[in-house]
């Protein structure tokens, strides 16, 4: 059996997430870390009792979102490594990608908490676009669509029933206004994430990677801006600073652990988003979620 654990990223928040994982070992010195950092407390934030009144009282804005789901992902990793628990490959969606990093010990949480602070404000901050995510199509119809639109690329690429689109609101909606599909969802985002649109909000975040040292990994890991498996640090570096301009190709992440022999995915941390597109697309394929300390058998 061959076993790749996966990391999902926002969507998958949930109020209430961090008491699952609270009581864990070094949960509360980590979640301590993060207040230091950020200067908020994410465990009153995901609780939905912050002493907050502004919009960074929401667990929903991405400045939250990211670090929060860090945290917990991240504490999940620490005690299944503590059980003895192994991976042979790690990957992860978006920001999953700095928990697949950390569980490869390519930086420490603190060095994670660092850039999540710096990613978070900059995708905040950076507006005028638009996302939609695309169910049931034809996908040479929509490669069609896309590459003859100005202003919109694919910036999810999660299934071959199921993308994001992202772009200029105009370009988004000349491509689901053509597009033969099931349905058409627009995302409640602040920008056009994954996509040209982030270009100089990844200028400032690659001068903050600039500052950091990647280990090379211990599990190689499966990076959304190219899916094939390294162990290389600089290299994930390298491909880390193209992941806020470019899309996450999860559809072609899964089929490179299929060919790598992978036979059991899982899912760290909140939901299961990641375990059902691995069981719409790999029936043989078994998943579990672990999203919790109950889950850990605590």
């Amino acid at each position: 059996m061959s076993i790749a654990w996966v990391f999902p990223g926002q969507g998958s928040q949930k109020v209430g997430m961090a008491e699952g994982v609270i009581n864990l070992p070094g949960a509360k010195d980590r979640f301590e870390l993060a207040r230091q950092l950020l200067g908020r407390d994410l465990r009153s934030i995901c609780s939905g009792n912050s002493d907050l009144k502004d919009e960074l009282s929401d667990l929903n804005n991405t400045r939250n979102t990211q670090p929060a789901l860090f945290l917990v992902e991240s504490l999940i990793v620490d005690d299944m490594k503590r059980q003895g628990r192994q991976a042979s490959l790690v990957a992860g969606h978006s920001l999953g990608e700095f928990v697949a990093l950390y569980a490869a010990e390519v930086f420490d949480a603190e060095t994670a908490l660092r850039l999540l602070a710096c990613r978070s404000d900059q995708m905040a901050t950076a507006g005028g676009g638009a996302m939609t995510a695309v169910l049931g199509f034809d996908r040479s119809e929509l490669d069609h669509l896309v590459m003859s639109t100005e202003g919109v690329v694919i910036a999810n690429d999660n299934s071959t029933g199921q993308v994001v689109l992202s772009g200029s609101p105009e370009g988004v909606n000349a491509v689901t206004k053509h597009l033969a599909c099931k349905r058409a969802i627009p995302l409640k985002v602040s920008g056009a994430f994954h996509s040209p649109f982030m270009e100089d909000a990844a200028k400032v975040f690659n001068r903050e990677l600039d500052d950091c040292k990647f280990d090379n990994a211990v599990i190689p890991v499966i990076s959304n801006s190219e899916p094939t498996p390294t162990s290389d640090g600089t290299l994930l570096k390298e491909r880390l600073k193209k992941q806020m301009t470019t899309g996450v190709r999860w559809r072609e992440t899964m089929d490179a652990m299929i060919q790598e022999g992978i036979t059991t995915m899982v899912e760290i941390g909140p939901g299961n988003v990641l375990s059902g597109l691995v069981k719409r697309s790999f029936k043989d394929v078994v998943t579990s979620q672990l999203g919790n300390a109950t889950d850990l058998g605590h």
